[in-house]
């Protein structure tokens, strides 16, 4: 599959701070163990809870965001690499300089990660399944099955 973020229609939030396009859920139906998703953060506030959730969140566009997680604020902007957090946690949210477009990998259940890629790197070995997101275009390729990065992104792995 191949898939267009922009293409996938947006759901706003009920706190009216920002939308969300989810690119991918696993399984499709009932509760998921995997679920990728793009958000446009438009205002200050939290983040929703999720119990039981790792998640992990980087910054595709804009200033980026100050987080209050425990342990301390933390700032995630552009070029950073993927920060992963208990979904339980459901920090604070602030925007440092307006509006921003966020890359969200939440797994329940499964053991993953989220890993920048430059064009042309190998892809990571140690996960059965992988996908790859394309940072200019905004594009999912899942599953992938190339063993180099298509494109200047970050790779999706997971253990099933």
């Amino acid at each position: 599959m191949m898939l267009l973020a922009d293409e996938v229609p947006p759901t706003p939030w009920k706190n009216g701070g920002g939308q969300t396009r989810e690119l991918l859920r696993w399984p499709a139906q009932g509760d998921w163990r995997l679920r990728l998703s793009l958000a446009d953060i438009s205002a200050d506030g939290p983040f929703s809870a999720f119990l039981g959730v790792t998640r992990w969140f980087v910054v595709l566009q804009g200033e980026g965001v100050a987080l209050a997680l425990p342990g301390g604020e933390h700032h995630q902007r552009l070029g950073d690499v993927p920060l992963c957090f208990d979904g339980a946690a459901a920090p604070g949210c602030r925007l440092l300089g307006g509006p921003t477009r966020d890359l969200n990998l939440m797994l329940q259940g499964l053991a993953g990660e989220l890993l920048a890629a430059q064009a042309g790197e190998p892809a990571p070995t140690r996960w059965p399944q992988r996908g790859f997101f394309e940072a200019g275009v905004h594009r999912l390729h899942w599953p992938c099955t190339t063993t180099t990065a298509p494109a200047e992104g970050w790779w999706i792995g997971v253990d099933e």
